[in-house]
């Protein structure tokens, strides 16, 4: 019986139930997503500004998730020696378009005379400010002027190691002092000196390259005219003046594997961090935050010194002025901003002759510009020893580089506690007021370059969900395991966002000993590394 029935009530309900969920489905409207009020600034016909409120869609947790591993990139290679280098990247904008740029290579050396054979790995991260035309000429030769200067260094040393005084080659000439030993890219001294060089240098061909092609224009149509051409046109108008005019922030680190070297070189107020792993007595350990770099901004003292120093006593009052070059930038060293480099009748020049013609101008040179330049791209470079292949109860284990939209939100202990727990293989959602206990970390000293109000939020959480280790570090920024903060924090669109936090490029650095050689395992949507070259 039951079997002769069971067939009927299925066919009425595929008569019925069919048609009713088509109905359902094309007539019903979708729920409306979750929105949340943005207090904006508007400004008015009349130029005045007033406050108003914009209403923002929340994305959806996927649709954050989609947003922090969309440019996230992993590298892992195992080098000479068994190394296993792991590289992770990630950039999160603020601005439309992105500021910062990235960059990584690998450079094979021969051994010489005075050096056994290695790499030179590099890892750069660039925050660009007022237009990404600088960071994004730096990601593409920062690092191959860094290595044309340590290839000079290595075939000759002589050429960039500082001359003797006169005194000095009278002593020796005398036999008076032993003669100086051959210098060679092992010494860290003569190697922070080409990294140097390499900096100052590249951005003096970046501020130059506008009054190159002037003088070169001037000079083939005859400059006993005395007039100032119309370059608007020329093919390299463009091309020159952007990266001059707009500015970039670089920090690089530079792995040296031949003399277990870790050279650090910064010129703005991104930051370094490294994690070294210190061993107790109990086995069990601590981690240690050792920042690598200090915040050049006119909050650090050093810089405030060092620029008073340059300048005129006159100027000691107005050189940094709330903190800032003379009032407007944050940074106190940088690549480009010529606004900052030009003296007024040079700006008044190149305006004329490669802007007025696209009916465009300068920004205006800075009211209290008296005695330019007042920044330099000259790098501070730290130097530390890797300890690669001993054991050590204190030991370098990764490297933190990012821009400062991450250090914005996060202190420097709290990213060596976060990336120490990844490699640790937390997972979850874990309470600040836990990880202390589950990672300890002592505090290294930091030179805040902003005048930041830190929140200390010990009711919050730490989210450890992602495999990449920079994503990880990104999406903890900006709420972690507080899920509606961060909702709320990424769902803020272009350019509004840039009122609540800063474009972030973050590159993390680690390795592993005792691998096998010759292999190598890249991610999906792996960093663009270039072919290694020779050195």
């Amino acid at each position: 019986m039951l079997n002769r029935l069971w067939k009927p009530v299925i066919g009425a309900a595929v008569l019925v139930g069919t048609p009713g969920y088509l109905y359902f489905k094309y007539t019903s409207k979708p729920k409306p997503k979750a929105t949340f009020d943005l207090p904006i600034r508007v400004r008015g016909p009349d130029g005045k500004v007033s406050m108003a409120t914009r209403s923002i869609t929340f994305l959806t947790t996927d649709e954050v998730d989609a947003k922090l591993n969309e440019h996230a990139r992993a590298l892992s290679t195992v080098r000479p020696g068994g190394i296993l280098w792991k590289q992770t990247t990630a950039f999160l904008a603020a601005n439309d378009p992105i500021e910062d740029a990235n960059a990584s290579k690998i450079v094979e050396r021969d051994p010489s005379a005075h050096s056994p054979a290695g790499d030179l790995l590099f890892f750069a991260v660039m925050d660009g400010h007022g237009g990404p035309q600088t960071s994004r000429l730096l990601s593409k030769v920062l690092i191959p002027a860094v290595a044309l200067e340590l290839a000079l260094l290595i075939n000759e040393p002589q050429s960039i190691a500082p001359k003797p005084s006169r005194l000095e080659k009278l002593k020796s000439l005398l036999r008076l002092t032993k003669p100086a030993p051959i210098m060679s890219e092992a010494d860290p001294k003569l190697t922070a000196l080409a990294i140097e060089r390499a900096f100052v240098n590249l951005d003096s061909e970046i501020v130059d390259s506008p009054l190159r092609v002037l003088a070169e224009s001037m000079a083939r149509d005859g400059a006993e005219k005395k007039l100032i051409p119309d370059l608007s046109q020329h093919p390299m108008a463009i091309a020159s003046m952007s990266p001059a005019m707009s500015g970039s922030c670089a920090l690089m680190a530079l792995f040296d594997t031949a003399h277990q070297n870790l050279y650090v070189a910064c010129t703005g107020d991104s930051r370094a961090v490294a994690g070294i792993w210190e061993e107790s007595e109990d086995g069990k350990g601590i981690w240690r935050a050792d920042v690598l770099t200090e915040d050049q901004t006119g909050r650090n003292p050093n810089e405030l010194r060092r620029m008073q120093s340059e300048h005129p006593p006159s100027e000691a009052n107005s050189v940094i002025m709330r903190g800032r070059v003379l009032g407007g930038l944050e940074p106190t060293r940088a690549f480009g901003d010529a606004r900052y480099k030009w003296s007024h009748d040079v700006q008044a020049i190149l305006n004329k002759a490669f802007l007025e013609g696209n009916n465009e101008t300068m920004r205006a040179t800075p009211a209290l510009s008296k005695t330019p330049p007042y920044v330099t791209a000259r790098p501070v470079i730290t130097h530390r020893k890797l300890n690669l292949g001993h054991k050590s109860k204190s030991k370098l284990r990764f490297v933190v580089l990012a821009t400062d939209g991450l250090w914005d939100q996060l202190s420097s202990e709290e990213v060596v506690a976060l990336v120490g727990g990844h490699l640790a293989g937390l997972k979850g959602v874990v309470p600040k007021s836990d990880l202390p206990r589950l990672i300890p970390t002592s505090s290294g000293i930091t030179v805040e370059g902003k005048d930041k109000r830190q929140e200390n939020d010990d009711g919050g959480s730490w989210a450890f969900v992602d495999e990449n280790v920079s994503t990880h570090l990104i999406r903890n920024a900006f709420g972690g395991g507080e899920v509606g903060r961060l909702r709320q924090m990424l769902s803020i669109p272009p350019p509004l966002a840039r009122n609540y936090r800063d474009d972030i490029t973050c590159t993390v650095v680690y390795w592993e000993e005792g691998q096998e050689e010759g292999t190598a395992t890249l991610s999906s949507s792996p960093v663009v590394l270039q072919a290694k070259a020779k050195l």
